[in-house]
């Protein structure tokens, strides 16, 4: 078993990962009832995005002799309605000064890494997905 999700009321849960024991609390939107004061369902899926493509490169850099210190991704979800579904992932990687000058080889490398993870090769088709490489394109 991977993790425990508690409903706790007022449209909040604290989800458990087992073998750590650490957790995180998911909070409902403002705009679907909530508070939006804590991640939602839907931000986590948007956010695993880019968190799986961050790990997955690291791993990659890793095996490269090097690391990955201080590149970041900015996620924003895009909702559609009818149904009410994340429609759209809009990524963009900011590259730390440290890794703009790699070679115009190992940026391909990790970025096919990144774009293959396995989030996204798990997301539905219909979820729009727009990577913005930055100084990586």
């Amino acid at each position: 078993m991977t993790s425990s999700v508690i409903y706790n009321g007022d449209l909040r849960t604290t989800c458990t990962h087992l073998q750590s024991n650490s957790s995180i609390e998911t909070d409902a939107p403002v705009d679907n009832n909530g508070r939006g004061e804590r991640f939602s369902p839907t931000d986590l899926l948007a956010t695993s995005l880019a968190t799986c493509m961050l790990t997955v490169m690291g791993i990659k850099a890793r095996t490269m002799g090097f690391d990955l210190n201080d590149l970041k991704v900015d996620v924003l979800k895009i909702m559609k309605a009818d149904p009410r579904r994340v429609g759209g992932i809009h990524l963009t990687v900011h590259v730390p000064d440290s890794l703009r000058d790699i070679d115009d080889k190992t940026k391909t490398i990790l970025r096919n890494t990144g774009d293959t993870c396995p989030v996204i090769k798990s997301l539905h088709p219909d979820i729009e997905i727009l990577t913005d490489w930055g100084a990586w394109a």
